[in-house]
């Protein structure tokens, strides 16, 4: 997750258990524009068997059906599930296992899944050193259901009003990265481009990056506008922050001015 930088660096950060594995977030967003309900992202899911799980050790008591009902809406209520990209933790979740039926079914059976056809391409032809994170039975059925739809690879397109999307290269192919109008400004979910704020330092770039120069270009533009313009920045993977606003200190280095959750911003606007 961390990349070159030495773990006697980054252990300070998140510390790593005796297998050197780390605690992350899979954090979806819920965003309601009009009468949509756009689900960005849906973490691993419930269908993988326990040899993949046992890989990554996924734990803890909250999941995505529950955490949307919280916010009183069901999973029919959603219409449309916006993909950053198709690796599996970010994918997963689209489609899950019916415990009482044994079948796998579409998570969210009235909604419409999206992703490009440029990242698609790619994903249902991996190459050797992403092949592992594009797993067809999380990508095939949504073809097959004839449920996935495909945004144009333009730069700032607009997907919904006040819901831009920028195509980035550095972790993989045209991902999708969310760009929102708030009642805080502008809100960028940074998916895997910087998944957390232990991310926000140029070096810190993760080994799954297929490009990670790319990703230092990508990550440098995004830090220079987010201070420029007071955005906030949406961690994906951070396990214990959900959003952060930026700024330089003394050397002039980027960092986080205020981190919490997307609740305790609200607050304090």
């Amino acid at each position: 997750m961390f990349g070159i930088v030495p773990r006697r660096l980054w252990e300070k950060m998140n510390p790593p258990d005796l297998h050197n594995m780390c605690t992350w977030s899979m954090r979806a967003l819920l965003v309601e524009i009009g009468d949509r309900k756009v689900l960005v992202d849906t973490g691993i899911g419930n269908k993988q068997d326990a040899k993949f799980r046992a890989h990554f050790e996924p734990h803890g008591t909250e999941n995505l059906f529950d955490s949307l009902r919280q916010a009183g809406v069901q999973r029919e209520d959603i219409t449309d599930v916006f993909l950053t990209h198709l690796h599996f933790d970010h994918c997963g979740g689209a489609l899950w296992l019916n415990e009482k039926t044994g079948r796998v079914e579409l998570s969210f059976p009235n909604a419409r899944y999206w992703t490009n056809e440029v990242h698609y391409r790619w994903a249902t032809n991996p190459n050797p050193r992403e092949q592992a994170s594009f797993l067809p039975e999380n990508i095939k059925p949504l073809q097959e259901l004839g449920c996935l739809n495909f945004l144009d690879v333009e730069q700032n397109i607009e997907f919904l009003p006040g819901f831009r999307v920028r195509f980035f290269y550095g972790h993989t192919e045209a991902m999708m990265v969310p760009v929102l109008d708030t009642d805080l400004g502008t809100l960028i979910y940074c998916a895997d481009t910087i998944p957390s704020q232990w991310h926000l330092g140029m070096p810190y770039i993760m080994a799954y990056d297929v490009r990670p120069l790319e990703t230092l270009r990508e990550k440098a533009e995004i830090l220079d506008e987010a201070i420029q313009e007071n955005q906030l920045l949406f961690f994906e993977h951070d396990p214990l922050v959900e959003v952060g606003r930026l700024e330089r200190d003394a050397r002039g280095r980027v960092v986080a001015g205020q981190l919490g959750s997307l609740d305790s911003f609200l607050r304090q606007d």
